[in-house]
């Protein structure tokens, strides 16, 4: 399942979900804009999963739930724990880091 959140909320939703991947964003930031339609991509294949679209800039307490100071930055939590992260615009990387979880 895929969610864009519009609130700063990402804190409930990883507490809530068992898996949950995050793209964090920003509407300014091209290469977010490229891998989305990659991200949609994998959250349609993957739905054993909560993946979440969230505005890094618009949302600072979701943002410091993983260490954010590049975008796109691309996260992943099992069981409300971070488990890895990464900054890419490279779809395999992306991908990579999803199946560490699957």
């Amino acid at each position: 399942m895929l969610t864009e959140l519009k609130s700063d909320s990402l804190a409930q939703v990883i507490s809530d979900k068992p898996k949950v991947v995050v793209q964090y964003m920003a509407t300014w930031c091209g290469n977010c804009r490229i891998m989305k339609p990659k991200f949609k991509k994998l959250a349609a294949e993957n739905e054993n999963m909560e993946f979440v679209l969230i505005d890094a800039e618009k949302f600072p307490k979701s943002r410091q739930l993983a260490q954010v100071d590049n975008l796109p930055t691309f996260a992943t939590f099992v069981d409300g724990v971070k488990v890895n992260q990464t900054q890419t615009n490279k779809f395999e990387v992306l991908k990579d880091l999803v199946n560490e979880i699957v």
